[in-house]
């Protein structure tokens, strides 16, 4: 009894493991076998995971984009810009904006420079050094690089479309599909050119960093009176003043004169038709 009980066992695993073994590999869309780097459990680092690894292996590479906000107190708002313009000359960079309002204390300076992002933190070291004092002072840093990523993917995919659209358009004979053809390649193209611009822009923004700078003037002691004041000029304006509120007071008291055939009779009828009222009721 042992021995049958011993031998089924023995069998059935025999039959397992065969169908394992002749159970088919996974296969792709396209019929071919799939390569072990996309199968489940080929790898502690497949799919996803591949792809984080690997963006931690390249940290050093990240497109960051760096920008600083500052408030300076300084001593001179013309010459301040001046030295932040040339600051920024010397880092290889250049101004983006500049201005000046307002007059001595009540001056105001605003303006923003790009400099090489190799150089932001030696940029803003200098400009600290230009000011009397140091108001307030802020920094962003901005990951990009996820979405330069999926614009270059984006942009490999439009360019194979577009290679697609041109063999299409070569075997191309009918007018018809000519002109679809020469349509859907035109959008392709305009994406592109789109993607390109997109591109770019991430590049220049993360290659030359932003600093905006508003500029205050030192501040200085302010007379207790306002320069040009005086007591007589004063006394002056209160009698003019009252002199105004007469003339005002004169016309009004010539208008009414001129004016009283016409209210002076409105008042009469007024008081007529009053009169009239009361004399009815006591009657």
């Amino acid at each position: 009894m042992k021995r049958l009980i011993i031998g089924l066992a023995l069998v059935m695993l025999l039959l397992v493991s065969v169908s394992c073994a002749g159970a088919p590999a996974p296969m792709t869309e396209e019929g071919a076998p799939m390569p072990p780097s996309s199968m489940s459990g080929s790898s502690i680092f497949g799919g996803d995971d591949a792809y984080r690894y690997e963006a931690l292996e390249s940290a050093e590479d990240r497109m960051i984009v760096r920008t600083g906000d500052m408030s300076l107190v300084v001593k001179d708002i013309t010459q301040s810009i001046d030295d932040i313009a040339q600051l920024a000359l010397r880092f290889d960079g250049y101004v983006v904006s500049s201005q000046i309002s307002g007059e001595e204390d009540e001056m105001r300076g605003w303006i923003s420079i790009r400099v090489v992002d190799e150089k932001f933190e030696q940029a803003l070291a200098e400009l600290r050094s230009l000011a009397v004092r140091v108001k307030s002072e802020s920094t962003e840093s901005r990951d990009v690089t996820q979405e330069y990523t999926d614009l270059q993917a984006r942009l490999n995919n439009a360019e194979a479309t577009e290679q697609q659209y041109l063999v299409l358009l070569e075997q191309a004979t009918d007018v018809e599909d000519i002109l679809r053809i020469y349509d859907s390649l035109s959008r392709v193209r305009q994406e592109i050119e789109q993607i390109k611009g997109q591109m770019q822009y991430l590049e220049r923004t993360a290659s030359m960093s932003l600093i905006s700078v508003y500029l205050k003037p030192e501040a200085s002691d302010k007379p207790l009176v306002s320069v040009g004041w005086s007591a007589l000029e004063t006394l002056k304006s209160a009698v003019r003043g009252i002199i105004i509120f007469g003339q005002g007071l004169a016309v009004l008291a010539i208008w009414l004169i001129i004016f009283i055939p016409v209210w002076g009779t409105v008042l009469g009828i007024i008081y007529w038709r009053r009169q009239k009222k009361s004399k009815k009721r006591r009657a």
